[in-house]
């Protein structure tokens, strides 16, 4: 049992489980009865998506600098009660149950899921490791 940290719409892993969407917003264009058809996410939860503001700063991270100084705030929104206990729910959970958190960023290293796969294991989570 663990957690896979996925890109949105890639295809689904043999035994992936309930697809988690860990996004700011749902796709732009595709209607909510095709989410999980398109491989996008089963269950939306934003809670543990940057907050909007921290979203643009992210995006245009331009060096390392910018990238280190998004990732110390994200970690820090998510230090917030209500999203530190969905952390630590998801982290309880990966240890009985096969489910999958993603954003639909192309490369992990630019984007919060690679924040997020690390808060997630720092919390004890049961990660599929080769799921980037």
């Amino acid at each position: 049992m663990a957690i896979r940290v996925v890109r949105l719409g890639s295809p689904r892993a043999a035994g992936e489980g309930v697809r988690i969407g860990t996004v700011r917003r749902p796709p732009r264009g595709v209607p909510k009865d095709e989410y999980a058809q398109r491989d996008l996410y089963d269950v939306w939860l934003p809670n543990l998506a940057p907050s909007e503001e921290l979203l643009k700063r992210g995006q245009a991270a331009s060096d390392e600098r910018a990238w280190r100084s998004f990732a110390a705030r994200y970690r820090a929104e998510m230090k917030r009660p209500e999203a530190s206990r969905v952390l630590d729910v998801l982290a309880a959970l990966s240890r009985g149950a096969d489910f999958s958190v993603g954003c639909y960023c192309e490369n992990e290293a630019r984007c919060h899921r690679s924040v997020l796969r690390e808060l997630l294991a720092e919390r004890g989570a049961a990660i599929v490791q080769d799921a980037r």
